[in-house]
C-alpha cells in the first residue's frame, strides 16, 4: 500500500479524502489523515479499512518528521502561512507535496532543492487558485496552437450560496473562511491592464468599481477587481496583453452594500476595540458614528451613509440584527473586522441542507489569421450540502487527482510549480467534467473594453 498523508481535515478536505478513498482499494492506497481535532479526523476517515485518523499537532516538530517520513506523498490542507515546514520536511525525507494555497516567497525558494531531489511540489491546485489556472491555459493554449496572440484576458470566480438556499437580502452565505470575506480588498489598491493602460483601484473605492457578467440559467452577477491581476502575466506568457483583469463574483447588489462597512470602518483588522466583550452589536455600530445628543442609532447611521428607511441598503442592515442592544458580542480584545465577521457569521452559514455554487467565467480577446475573436467560457458548479459542497469539491478534488497522477507518475516535471502544463491540466480538466465541474464556452465577435458593462466610475 502506498501512504498518503493528509494534514488538514477541515471542510475544503471533505471531497479530497472521498475521492481517495475511493480509489484506495484500486490504487494501493492508504490514507492517514492528521488534524489536530482526534475527532474531526476520525469522522473523515468514515471508517475505511484503507484510512487511519490521527491526532497531529504541526509544531510537534518530532511527530510532523515522523509522519511525513512514512508517507509516500504529502498533501497540506493547512492554512498556507503553515504549509512551509511541511515543505521543508518533505525536502529533508524526499517526498512529493500537494497544496491548494498560493506559491508563497518560503515556498518558492525550495524549488531548487525539489527539483535537485526530483520532487513535484505541486502549489495553487485548488478551486481559485487551481481550475481557474487550468482552464484558462487550456483555451490560451489553443489558441496559441492555432498562431494566435492573445489581445484580453478576463478571469472571474466567485463562491455563492446556490439559488434554492438563497434565503437572505444579501444573496451570500459563507462557503468559505469568512475572515477572508471580511478582509477582501485589504492590503494594497488593486491593480490591472485595460487596453493597455495600468490601472489602480483603492481599497475604499474597490466596491463601487464592478463590472457585470451574465451566466445563462443563473442571471446577473458582478464583479470586483481581485487585488493584483497582473501577478500571473509573465506565468500565463500574457506580457504584451492589452487587458488583463482578474476578479471576484458576487450577485448584483451585494458589492454596493458590502461598501457600507468599508466607509464606516468596520472592516479594518488593525486596531481592538475597547470592552469588545460586553459591548452590544448596538455598541458597536455606534462606536463607528459621531455623537448626538437626541439621534438615535438609526438615524445617525443613515445620514453617515446618506441611505433612506426605505433603500434596500438599510433593510440589508436591518436582516442583518445590528441594532439590537441586548446582544452582546462576547469576543475578548476583539478589532472591528472580528466583530463583523462574528456578526455576520451567525446569519451567513450554511444550514445543513443549503447548497453552494461555485460560478468562474474566463474571457479570452484574440487575433487570429488576421480576425479578432473572443472565447467566453463558463463553469457553475453546485453543491450537495453544508459539507460536501461546491467549495470542497472544486477545492478538493483537483488536490486529490494531481496527487494520484504524481504517484502514478503522470506527472513527472520537478520543482515548486502551479498547474499550468499539458501534462498537469489535460487529464485533471477531462476527470472533473465526471463531477459536474463542466466549462461551457461560447465564441463570439470581439468586444474589448466595454464602458457599459462597468458600475460606478470606470
Amino acid at each position: 500500500m502506498r501512504n498518503v498523508l493528509i494534514i488538514g481535515a477541515g471542510r475544503s478536505a471533505s471531497s479530497l479524502i472521498n475521492y481517495l478513498l475511493e480509489k484506495s482499494q484500486s490504487e494501493q492506497l492508504h490514507l492517514t489523515i492528521g488534524d489536530l481535532s482526534l475527532e474531526l479526523a476520525q469522522r473523515k476517515t468514515r471508517n475505511h479499512p484503507n484510512a487511519t485518523a490521527i491526532q497531529l499537532d504541526i509544531q510537534n516538530t518530532a511527530q510532523r518528521q515522523s509522519e511525513v517520513a512514512k508517507a509516500d506523498i504529502v498533501i497540506s490542507m493547512l492554512p498556507a502561512h503553515m504549509h512551509i515546514e511541511v515543505a521543508k520536511d518533505c525536502i529533508h525525507f524526499k517526498k512529493h507535496m500537494v497544496t491548494a494555497s498560493y506559491i508563497s516567497e518560503a515556498m518558492q525558494a525550495l524549488d531548487e532543492e525539489a527539483k535537485a531531489h526530483h520532487l513535484v511540489f505541486m502549489n495553487e491546485i485548488g478551486l481559485d487558485p487551481g481550475i481557474d489556472h487550468m482552464s484558462a491555459m487550456q483555451v490560451i493554449d489553443a489558441i496559441r496552437d492555432q498562431g494566435g496572440e492573445m489581445l484580453l484576458f478576463e478571469s472571474f470566480c466567485g463562491g455563492l450560496v446556490a439559488p434554492e438556499s438563497d434565503t437572505n437580502l444579501w444573496n451570500y452565505k459563507f462557503t468559505w473562511a469568512p475572515r477572508n470575506v471580511v478582509l477582501a480588498g485589504q492590503g494594497g489598491a488593486a491593480k490591472f491592464i485595460q487596453e493597455g493602460k495600468y490601472k489602480y483601484i483603492p481599497y475604499h473605492r474597490l466596491f463601487r468599481r464592478t463590472e457585470f457578467l451574465h451566466v445563462e440559467g443563473y442571471g446577473k452577477f458582478e464583479a470586483y477587481a481581485n487585488r493584483d491581476s497582473l501577478k500571473y502575466r509573465s506565468v500565463y506568457g500574457l506580457d504584451d496583453v492589452l487587458t488583463l483583469y482578474r476578479g471576484t463574483i458576487r450577485r448584483v447588489g451585494y458589492s454596493r452594500a458590502w461598501n457600507m462597512f468599508v466607509q464606516l470602518g468596520m472592516t479594518d483588522d488593525t486596531y481592538v476595540m475597547e470592552n469588545s466583550e460586553h459591548m452590544s452589536y448596538r455598541d458597536y455600530v455606534n462606536s463607528f458614528l459621531p455623537y448626538h445628543p437626541t439621534d438615535s442609532v438609526e438615524i445617525k447611521m443613515r445620514l453617515q451613509l446618506g441611505i433612506e428607511q426605505d433603500d434596500v441598503m438599510w433593510e440589508k442592515l436591518i436582516e442583518l440584527d445590528l441594532f439590537n442592544g441586548d446582544k452582546k458580542i462576547g469576543l475578548k480584545n476583539a478589532t472591528p473586522a472580528q466583530i463583523l465577521e462574528h456578526i455576520l457569521t451567525q446569519k451567513w452559514t450554511l444550514d445543513p441542507h443549503d447548497k453552494d455554487m461555485i460560478v468562474m467565467y474566463h474571457k479570452f480577446g484574440y487575433r487570429l489569421h488576421g480576425k479578432e475573436e473572443q472565447i467566453d467560457s463558463k463553469m457553475v458548479c453546485i453543491g450537495d450540502d453544508q459539507t460536501y459542497t461546491a467549495m470542497a469539491k472544486t477545492v478538493g478534488l483537483p488536490v486529490a487527482m494531481a496527487t494520484l497522477h504524481i504517484l502514478n507518475g503522470k506527472i513527472t516535471t520537478p520543482g515548486v510549480q502551479l498547474p499550468i502544463r499539458k501534462e498537469v491540466y489535460e487529464p485533471i480538466l477531462a476527470e472533473l467534467e465526471a463531477y459536474g465541474v463542466v466549462f461551457k464556452e461560447t465564441k463570439l465577435p470581439y468586444i474589448g473594453y466595454n464602458p457599459d458593462k462597468i458600475t460606478g466610475t470606470s
